[in-house]
């Protein structure tokens, strides 16, 4: 029988949200492909995965001339390849890669959406996004919406039936695999280095951010909660994991303001967030819009308490007053607080790290989630194969 899958996104940065999750699949007697921009990641699962790949350049924003370009390579590419099975993900691929697999008669078609960009949008570019999500979603056969309030809101949106969407577990595309989340004594070393070579008092409390530095991620909310925290704890440091991005830029004087104070720390973007978050003692996600946000479940695995939004997604990555705290979208003056609250109470960080860690071991381990992708896979592929 054959078990070729394909699974298509837009970047190659993209491919490290499928991190172990290909290799399950190759292990289970799936022979899957994995179509992206071209880039070093995609190349990396090639050479160090052996996982099969092809490079299609796609580009994030639209490009009618390009994106036809992008859909006659995938559509090609599909012909050639014949895969039983496609899943296709992040929003342009999402919308190419549906049309492609449409149009060749691919015989199970999955749709995984990960956030709403029109949430955080107004006016006619909202009503596009909209139906193109719309779109997205009704070339597929099934949609996986990788968190639960992600799928109440498609389906309140009308952009697909409650018939056809599902959610894997408790949420998440990957989850996580916890031997890359050691404890702080096992990477030490690593801790200290950054440490050094960012000149990071060790003394002073530190609140921290791991992600794009854009609107959309609430950096703008961030800084004002921070100017607000200082006021009580002059001492607090602000650690900045990530960098800025032209598509959804924060204002410049905010940048200039940013670099301008020697308390807070820019790191840019890094492989490995993790012995940074050894150096926070709370994980700040302000996040204004959201498919998920591993980046907090990242925190919990480190037990570090986290702050997020009721962002749609990022409310599914906290339990409520027991791993951290959730806050209204916008809110620095109840992001403020909540940091005040847990800088001055440590046995209260303690014991919402240690719930996070054991939330995460127990929802949202990569080895659930991967057993939750191919179970769905299998079901899909018996209905086709009784049709």
């Amino acid at each position: 029988m054959n078990k070729k899958i394909i699974h298509i996104v837009t970047v190659s940065k993209s491919v490290n949200l499928m991190k172990g999750q290909l290799e399950f699949l190759k292990a289970n007697g799936y022979s899957p492909l994995i179509i992206s921009s071209p880039g070093e990641e995609l190349e990396f699962v090639r050479k160090n995965r052996q996982v099969d790949i092809q490079p299609v350049q796609i580009e994030r924003e639209i490009s009618i001339i390009k994106d036809l370009k992008s859909l006659i390579k995938l559509i090609l590419v599909l012909k050639k390849e014949k895969p039983v099975l496609t899943n296709v993900s992040t929003p342009k691929a999402g919308l190419l890669g549906g049309i492609a697999a449409f149009i060749t008669r691919v015989p199970c078609r999955v749709y995984t959406l990960r956030g709403l960009r029109f949430e955080t949008t107004s006016g006619l570019k909202r009503v596009i996004l909209m139906n193109l999500e719309r779109l997205s979603c009704a070339l597929a056969h099934e949609v996986i919406c990788i968190s639960p309030s992600l799928k109440s809101k498609a389906i309140d949106f009308k952009l697909v039936s409650k018939e056809k969407v599902n959610v894997l577990g408790f949420g998440s595309s990957n989850g996580l695999d916890l031997s890359f989340f050691p404890n702080k004594a096992m990477i030490q070393d690593d801790i200290d280095e950054i440490t050094q070579n960012l000149k990071i008092p060790k003394d002073y409390p530190t609140v921290g951010f791991v992600g794009r530095l854009t609107k959309d991620k609430g950096i703008e909310d961030l800084i004002e909660a921070y100017k607000l925290l200082l006021k009580e704890k002059p001492t607090v440091q602000l650690l900045l994991v990530g960098d800025y991005e032209s598509g959804d830029p924060i204002d410049r004087k905010l940048v200039e303001e940013i670099a301008k104070n020697p308390q807070i720390f820019k790191t840019g973007f890094v492989k490995s967030a993790v012995p940074y978050y050894y150096l926070m003692d709370i994980l700040i996600f302000p996040t204004h819009r959201e498919g998920f946000g591993n980046v907090s479940i990242e925190a919990a695995a480190c037990s570090i308490p986290v702050i997020t939004t009721e962002a749609t997604g990022a409310r599914d990555t906290v339990e409520k007053d027991k791993t951290g705290y959730v806050v209204p979208i916008a809110d620095f003056n109840a992001i403020s607080e909540k940091a005040a609250l847990l800088l001055n109470n440590k046995n209260l960080r303690v014991e919402m790290g240690r719930n996070g860690r054991k939330m995460v071991e127990q929802k949202f381990r990569s080895s659930f989630i991967w057993k939750e992708l191919l179970n769905t896979y299998e079901r899909l592929l018996k209905g086709n194969t009784l049709k």
